[in-house]
């Protein structure tokens, strides 16, 4: 073999570690996927982060006001500490709609994932019939926005305008007031389960679909019962989705504020601090004190977060535990 094969051959051999890539195109490469999130990120920065920066600094600010108030230079911005958070902390307005919404709460959550719970079990039937629609059917009031919800149920709340009234005065039935008192409250929870349902049936159900068949057929083999599958083997196994579900729910609960403000105009029951939300619009758009309403905010988000993160943290070490028995 002459020297000239032999080179040959020999680079042939290293011709695929010969190949390989430049520095500049594996950096680039390295790149690509952080290129990517930067469209995210800039909107993530802009319309997430920094708003909520910007809250935080205001909360700590207010308006000092020299003299009357009047001319240039009589009202500046100065710095107030802790002053606006315990003034928040004081106002009756804000603990009372915090009562109103953990009462709210309390009536919302457990209806609205029993009925979820429920109905995704019943889809996940093997008898049940219309699928499709029935999923199509509970799922549809979610995709109604939420104000419009509220009118349309205010309006079947008002005596004079609710054609279930008309069916009770002809029944000569009672006619309670569902817009005054302590029957507020769950018309306002109706709205809430009606709407929130469907969504949260979705993930159990989809969750549900997820259980191998082995599972039922084995349960089925040893004698259980639909009612013992679905208590014993169905729920359990879907607790996860149960919690994520739970999780959703109470950030929307205490975050409420479309319904009591549409129905607002239709009944005295609804004042202006109805909900922490409520009153933290009131204070920054009614009153003009933008400042007192960011530090409102900065602790209904600390409290939202502190009992999301509590809830979880303790689901978590229950499920811990029963991986451990």
């Amino acid at each position: 073999m002459t020297s000239a094969t032999q080179r040959r051959a020999y680079g042939a051999e290293r011709a695929p570690y010969a190949r390989r890539s430049p520095a500049p195109a594996r950096a680039r490469t390295a790149a690509a996927p952080y290129a990517f999130l930067v469209p995210a990120a800039v909107l993530f920065a802009l319309f997430f982060a920094l708003p909520i920066g910007y809250a935080i600094w205001l909360s700590f600010r207010k308006v000092h006001v020299s003299g009357l108030g009047l001319g240039a230079g009589a009202r500046n911005e100065v710095w107030a500490g802790l002053e606006n958070y315990t003034d928040a902390l004081k106002d009756p307005e804000l603990l009372d709609g915090a009562l109103r919404v953990l009462g709210y709460g309390c009536i919302v959550v457990p209806l609205m994932l029993g009925l979820a719970l429920l109905f995704a079990l019943m889809l996940d039937t093997e008898r049940v019939r219309l699928t499709s629609f029935s999923r199509l059917a509970i799922f549809l009031p979610y995709a109604v926005p939420g104000v419009v919800a509220a009118l349309l149920w205010g309006f079947l709340y008002l005596p004079d305008v609710s054609p279930f009234y008309y069916v009770l005065d002809a029944l000569h039935l009672p006619q309670p007031d569902l817009l005054d008192g302590g029957a507020l409250y769950g018309a306002l929870a109706n709205i809430a389960v009606w709407g929130g349902t469907g969504f949260n049936m979705i993930v159990i159900y989809t969750s549900l679909r997820a259980i191998p068949a082995e599972v039922y057929e084995a349960a089925k083999l040893d004698g259980a019962t639909p009612f013992q599958i679905a208590v014993r083997i169905k729920i359990p196994m879907v607790a996860p989705s149960l919690v994520l579900t739970f999780f959703f729910s109470i950030i929307a609960t205490l975050q409420v504020f479309s319904e009591p403000t549409t129905l607002k105009p239709l009944t005295n029951s609804v004042n202006t601090s109805w909900s922490p939300l409520m009153k933290v619009y009131q204070d920054a758009f009614g009153k003009g004190d933008i400042y007192a309403a960011a530090a409102e905010a900065v602790l209904i988000a600390l409290a939202t977060l502190v009992l999301s993160f509590g809830f979880l943290r303790a689901a978590n070490r229950r499920n811990k535990q029963e991986a451990t028995r």
